[in-house]
């Protein structure tokens, strides 16, 4: 039996974060678009890496449990890599909170029930989790242990509430850092191990979009005035996604890692605070 590493996104973050942690292993790459995960995994297989296909929709549960399936009959799953997801730039608050929120709690229950011993994974969240005001101890809660198939059920979570695009992100991206903290109790029990990761403005496709996009001038504003003065690239986000999956990292579990450059705190108590 080989060991499985799957990579859910085949954008240039879930790429670049397979490139430092699967060589010798098998990647199952899955993405909604099959032309997509063919066209990362054509460029893997070009470097030397064992790479499958797979097409996945993460706000459907039988999709992710349909993959999950394919991925142990290939081997044992020792890693788990989530890069999916939408932007307020590109979809409603509706679906931003099914692909995002709920669809991101099942990818972590349903892998989290396989996971090998001594295996790891990884959420790609954002900075924008860290920038929402703080929740009541009790919606933290909610986030984090509700059951997944009565997430968005909760009552702060509706759609009457919700009208923003980019509150529905930022919602979405808190309850990613919460669920996983959750998650790795569980995932403990089986001896694996489970993270996020928040990035900031990372130079992808998706980033291009919002940079061109109605908050286009919001976020250049971001990247002129952070203490790093300039955006990130996927290769940066995985040099920190080998080190929480990798054997420096096995004291890692239950942590959300932001790394935006400083514009978290430049939001928070630098230029782009609220006066």
């Amino acid at each position: 039996m080989k060991n499985v590493i799957v990579v859910i996104g085949a954008g240039s973050i879930g790429q670049a974060i397979a490139r430092r942690v699967s060589a010798g292993k098998h990647v199952l790459l899955a993405d909604l678009k099959k032309e997509n995960a063919d066209a990362a995994a054509e460029v893997m297989i070009d470097a030397g890496y064992e790479v499958s296909t797979a097409i996945v929709d993460i706000s459907s549960r039988e999709s992710i449990h349909a993959l999950v399936q394919k991925a142990t009959t290939i081997g044992d799953i020792t890693g788990i890599v989530l890069a999916a997801g939408v932007s307020p730039s590109q979809a409603s608050p509706e679906t931003i909170l099914k692909v995002d929120l709920y669809g991101s709690a099942v990818v972590l229950e349903e892998f989290g029930n396989v996971i090998a011993k001594g295996g790891s994974g990884i959420v790609i969240s954002s900075q924008s989790g860290h920038r929402l005001p703080a929740l009541s101890v009790e919606q933290n809660k909610e986030l984090a242990t509700t059951p997944t198939e009565e997430l968005l059920d909760l009552e702060f979570l509706q759609l009457d509430t919700i009208t923003d695009s980019l509150h529905a992100y930022q919602l979405s991206k808190r309850g990613n850092s919460l669920r996983v903290m959750a998650e790795a109790v569980r995932w403990g029990k089986r001896g694996a191990r489970v993270n996020a990761i928040s990035p900031g403005i990372i130079f992808t496709p998706l980033a291009r979009n919002e940079l061109n996009g109605p908050r286009g001038d919001g976020y250049r504003r971001m990247i002129e005035v952070c203490a790093a003065g300039r955006g990130g690239t996927p290769d940066e986000v995985g040099a920190v996604a080998a080190l929480l999956m990798g054997p420096e990292g096995t004291f890692i579990t239950g942590s959300d890692f932001l790394m935006d450059g400083g514009v978290t705190a430049a939001y928070w108590y630098g230029e782009l605070a609220q006066k």
